[in-house]
């Protein structure tokens, strides 16, 4: 019975956190802090961190598989971590920075554009994909934990990966 509240505990700070993150991003994308410098430096430090977290993740799943359970835990903590800092560097850079638009022409703008929209949609929905697959281990139900990291870990290397892509394709137009 306390196993059960406890993880409707989780739920609903797993369901607050994860339609909070992406409004309060929202908003904060949507706002400019007025007579900043803008922060241009970020862009290339938040790509590393989205390669540095690609890695890791293919690491964390190495490490499991080979029965390195601590490692393999330390690892995917580090990713929730640079992925957290990702995130406020990413909001901290659009806060200060006018939006840089793409320009490349032909078909590499459509290439670029639906990488780009895939990342973004992908990446509000490995929020709660992360948080579940996490919390699992949390609450000592490790077949669960494995069933939802077969979903997210090629969804949050995607997400990862694709950031790197687009910081890539997008570098030359800032």
């Amino acid at each position: 019975m306390e196993d059960s509240i406890k993880e409707k505990r989780i739920n609903k700070w797993i369901t607050v956190t994860s339609v909070a993150i992406p409004l309060v991003v929202a908003l904060l994308f949507a706002y400019k802090i007025p007579n900043s410098e803008p922060l241009t430096f970020l862009p290339p430090i938040y790509a590393t961190i989205n390669g540095i977290t690609a890695i890791l993740l293919v690491v964390a799943v190495i490490a499991i598989k080979n029965g390195r359970r601590a490692l393999h835990e330390k690892l995917m903590t580090t990713c929730i971590f640079l992925s957290a800092l990702f995130l406020v560097m990413y909001v901290a850079y659009h806060m200060t920075s006018e939006t840089t638009l793409y320009g490349g022409e032909g078909n590499i703008k459509y290439v670029y554009y639906f990488i780009l929209m895939t990342h973004i949609v992908l990446s509000i929905s490995v929020i709660p994909l992360v948080l579940i697959t996490y919390s699992k281990v949390y609450l000592d139900d490790f077949e669960s934990h494995r069933l939802w990291a077969k979903y997210t870990f090629p969804i949050w290397l995607y997400v990862a990966v694709t950031g790197v892509i687009v910081y890539i394709m997008i570098s030359p137009y800032y």
